[in-house]
C-alpha cells in the first residue's frame, strides 16, 4: 500500500477508493484520501433489500462511520443486493427502511453512505441495484443528504446506456462515480463505447 500511494501520489491524483479502515490512514501519510471507505455495508450479494441484513448493517456503520469521519473519509459504500426472486417492489421497500436506519448517522458525521449500481448481465448476476430509476427512486424516498449513489458508468453502460441523460437526470441523487470502459472494462479511451470525454464533461456540469 504504501508503494501504491506513492505512486499514485506521483501520478497527481488526490484519492484512492474503496479501501478498508486499515488503510485510511496510510494514504493520508501520501497527501491523499480514501475517497469511499469499506464500513461494514454488507456485500454485493448481500445488501440493503433484505431486511435481515439491515442490524448488522446498522451496527457496523454506527462502529465506522465516525472513524471514517474522524480520517476525512467523505464517503462509504453499502449495496443493494442480490435479488433472489424478490419483486422490485419489495426491494424498495426494505431498502428505504434499511436506509432510514442508517442516514442519520452519515448525516451526523457528514459521511454520505453511497449504494453501488452495478450490472446483473456480465459481472454480478442477479444483482438488483441494476437500473437507474430503480436506485433514484430509492433514494429520493429516502430524502437524506447522508444517502446517495455510486453511479458506476461502467456497469450502466452495459445495462442501459443513455449515460448522459441519466446523469443529467439524476445529478441530485448521484454523490460519486466509477467508470470503465465497455466492453472489458478498459482504461478510458477511443477503444471502448461512449465518448468518454463528452461523459465526462456531463459529470463535471
Amino acid at each position: 500500500m504504501p508503494e501504491f500511494c506513492k505512486a499514485v501520489a506521483g501520478m497527481g491524483l488526490t484519492a484512492i477508493d474503496l479501501l478498508e479502515e486499515a488503510d485510511w490512514a496510510v494514504v493520508r501519510d501520501y497527501g491523499l484520501i480514501c475517497s469511499m471507505g469499506y464500513a461494514g455495508g454488507g456485500s454485493i450479494a448481500n445488501g440493503m433489500n433484505v431486511k435481515a441484513n439491515h442490524d448488522a448493517i446498522v451496527k457496523n456503520f454506527e462502529d465506522k462511520i465516525p472513524k471514517a469521519a474522524a480520517m476525512r473519509v467523505p464517503n462509504v459504500i453499502t449495496f443493494f443486493g442480490n435479488r433472489r426472486g424478490m419483486s422490485d417492489s419489495e426491494a424498495i421497500a426494505n431498502c428505504v427502511e434499511g436506509l432510514n436506519r442508517v442516514k442519520a448517522i452519515g448525516e451526523a458525521n457528514g459521511v454520505t453512505i453511497c449504494v453501488e449500481l452495478l450490472n446483473s448481465k456480465v459481472d454480478h448476476k442477479d444483482y438488483q441495484g441494476d437500473h437507474t430509476a430503480f436506485a433514484i427512486e430509492i433514494v429520493k424516498a429516502v430524502n437524506s443528504p447522508g444517502v446517495k449513489l455510486l453511479n458506476d458508468l461502467y456497469h450502466m453502460q452495459i445495462m442501459e446506456g443513455d449515460l448522459i441523460r441519466n446523469i443529467r437526470a439524476g445529478k441530485d441523487s448521484f454523490a460519486h462515480y466509477h467508470t470503465g470502459g465497455v466492453p472489458g472494462r478498459d482504461q478510458l479511451g477511443a477503444t471502448q463505447e461512449g465518448q468518454w470525454a463528452t461523459v465526462a464533461k456531463a459529470m463535471a456540469d
